[in-house]
């Protein structure tokens, strides 16, 4: 069996990764930080020499001018304090070169002798106007310096003042030595780092523990959902998924093995009975108490799945008697279950193929099974196997059934649509959607060769979910003239019988933006009685969203008048096995007349279909038939078709009347 968990070493392999990449960020973090300290430790620096520099101007070079414009040069006194001043800072290692410049930015003083008739510089001219600029620099860096590429210095320039009462006079260029005032600053620096690289790493092991902490949360969780993924949350019995893979598994053992295998379709009956009776919680109960005999009375090697709803699936390999096998097992859910107190016994009807001999592929066999469950079912018989002499479809439609999937996908579908025309004034009030196959090799097949296998399987809610959204979708895109016209959609019994069939046909209407009046649901009188009261709560929450509901084929069935009376049903379709005959036959044209009698009586609309005649329109006319449906007026007609049926009625309709419009119907039949 699969085991959903990873294992420890896949497990291991996640958490190193997740602990790296933690890592990660915490490095980055660092390496910013770091770079910030360096970037801080220079700005220091320099600002350090900016202040070093100030103090030299203010103690040392200010007080030996007397006052006039460097522009007028130093006087013998001046030049040569400042130079005692300057060999004495350089000897001592203070200062790497300092120069005089007057207001223009020239130089007028370098104890190196450097700088004289070079162009000012921009700093020099931006010192002269009061800014003081200090940068991080080399001596000898400039382009107009010679010699060769220095230490690291402190270079600011900074204006001078000087006289009673004290004016700009010039500016002071003094490149200081960076070494000295880079130890101060850094001094603590490597210690930063240590006590950064220290905090990093217990932050770094804060995460650690916090990513471990979830990981291991995270590792449950996953492991729970790839549980839930895979099997039922009420019984935790393999889901269909699971079960479709383990059988595929099962049947490639048998084949290797030279083994029989055996598919099994489990269906309680009857279980609809506990669920009202005693509450969905009780029937759950019961599931679960089923569910966990019959994987008690399976091999380890064996499957038993919860396919939904009250339908459970077994694999059996290698069973020997596989319908004794099958047998046991339904006495096993046949035992006596207490619920509230009240003993229950179950029964079920179990459905069966043996691999190979009954088919190869899972998808195949799974439908074989299911044919011959619903055969038992109806037949009461317990156990069933599948016998194609019983199976209503041959194995071209058992192949069909297969492609049908793929053609819903693959949107292979086409609806065509029929008019249905008031009796009275001959107006279009509603187009019935029927859906065709455009199959790629086989043309254009009609529905009554895929629908009736379509509803032996779950098949039939994405067949009944596409139709509904591509002739809602087709109806919004018809133009403004015919934006109210109505659309009805066939629905299975196998769809009612859907506890949210109503709220995903309410979510299809939201999607597609069409109001809830222009869809009519059509359901047939035997679809009806399948399942009464579940029917009857689909059509009410359905007419609650404002969608209508018809009868369809009505006559054919044995509906109680009493229980029709309840229903939100919004019109009845006479059969067209009474109407198609019903000028030669008196006892049909009395039904037709009591059907439109009981219609109208009920506040419903009576609906004929089969109309191919004049004759058979003006009986109905005359019986009070509300609405015609027929070749008649037309034959079924994709949507673009339609759109040109529509115009031609109407203008035919508007200039000629009723009649005329008819033969003009008729000539775009001839066409």
């Amino acid at each position: 069996m699969d085991d959903p968990r990873r294992g420890p070493h896949s497990l291991a392999r996640l958490f190193v990764s997740r602990a790296t990449i933690a890592l990660v960020p915490v490095m980055v973090l660092g390496a910013v930080l770091a770079w910030s300290y360096r970037v801080e430790a220079r700005q220091r620096g320099v600002a350090e020499g900016r202040s070093q520099a100030a103090l030299v101007a203010e103690t040392a070079i200010e007080p030996q001018l007397d006052g006039r414009l460097l522009s007028n040069g130093l006087s013998p006194a001046e030049n040569l304090a400042m130079r005692q001043l300057v060999a004495r800072a350089v000897s001592e290692k203070d200062v790497l070169r300092l120069r005089l410049r007057d207001l223009a930015g020239r130089v007028v003083f370098s104890d190196d002798g450097s700088g004289y008739g070079d162009r000012p510089e921009d700093e020099a001219l931006d010192a002269a106007g009061g800014e003081v600029v200090a940068r991080l620099t080399r001596l000898n860096a400039d382009s107009n310096d010679t010699g060769p590429l220095g230490v690291a210095a402190v270079e600011v320039y900074l204006p001078l003042t000087a006289g009673s009462p004290a004016r700009r006079v010039g500016v002071v260029e003094v490149y200081l030595p960076y070494a000295p005032i880079s130890h101060d600053v850094t001094a603590g620096l490597h210690r930063l780092y240590l006590d950064l690289g220290i905090g990093l790493a217990l932050l770094y092991l804060a995460l650690f523990v916090i990513s471990m902490s979830v990981s291991q949360g995270l590792r449950r969780e996953v492991r729970l959902n790839a549980f839930l993924a895979e099997h039922d949350p009420l019984t935790e019995l393999p889901n269909r998924a699971l079960f479709h893979r383990r059988a595929a598994a099962t049947l490639d053992l048998a084949r290797r093995r030279g083994q029989t295998a055996v598919v099994a379709i489990v269906d309680l009956d009857r279980f609809k009975e506990v669920n009202d009776t005693l509450g969905h919680h009780n029937g759950d109960r019961v599931l679960t108490e089923l569910a966990q005999r019959l994987a008690a009375h399976v091999r380890p090697i064996d499957t038993v799945a919860r396919l939904g709803g009250d339908e459970f699936g077994l694999v059996l390999l290698d069973t020997g008697d596989a319908e004794a096998a099958l047998w046991r097992l339904r006495q096993v859910i046949d035992g006596e279950i207490q619920v509230e107190g009240l003993p229950l016994s179950m029964e079920a009807s179990i459905g069966f193929v043996v691999a190979p001999d009954d088919g190869s592929g899972v998808d195949e066999l799974l439908q074989r099974a299911d044919v011959a469950m619903y055969l038992a079912k109806a037949q009461h018989a317990g156990v069933m196997r599948y016998d194609p002499a019983q199976d209503l479809y041959d194995t071209g439609n058992l192949a069909l059934i297969s492609e049908l999937r793929h053609a819903i996908a693959a949107d292979q579908l086409v609806l065509h649509y029929q008019p249905k025309v008031r009796v009275s004034d001959g107006s279009v009030e509603a187009v019935e959607a029927l859906v065709r196959w455009q199959h790629p090799t086989l043309g254009l097949i009609y529905p009554d060769r895929f629908i009736p296998l379509a509803e032996q399987t779950d098949l039939i809610d994405g067949l009944t979910g596409w139709v509904l959204t591509a002739a809602l979708t087709e109806m919004g895109s018809l133009p403004p003239a015919w934006a109210g016209l109505t659309v009805a959609v066939n629905v299975s019994a196998r769809n009612l019988a859907r506890p949210d069939f109503a709220e995903q046909v309410v979510a299809i209407l939201d999607r597609v933006g069409v109001s809830p009046e222009r869809l009519i649901v059509e359901l047939t009188e035997t679809g009806l009685l399948a399942d009464p009261d579940r029917a009857a709560r689909v059509l009410a929450e359905l007419a609650s969203a404002g969608v209508l509901a018809s009868l369809d084929d009505f006559g054919q069935g044995q509906t109680s008048l009493g229980y029709l009376s309840q229903l939100p049903v919004h019109e009845l379709k006479i059969d067209k096995s009474f109407v198609f005959d019903m000028l030669v036959e008196p006892a049909h044209a009395a039904i037709v007349r009591s059907i439109v009698d009981i219609g109208h009586n009920l506040g419903c609309k009576v609906v004929a279909e089969g109309v191919e005649t004049e004759d058979v329109l003006a009986g109905l006319r005359a019986a009070g038939c509300d609405v015609a449906q027929g070749y008649l007026f037309a034959r079924p007609m994709p949507a673009e078709r339609l759109q040109e049926w529509l115009a031609g009625a109407t203008a035919a309709a508007s200039a000629q009347g009723y009649e005329s419009r008819l033969l003009v119907e008729a000539d775009l039949r001839a066409r």
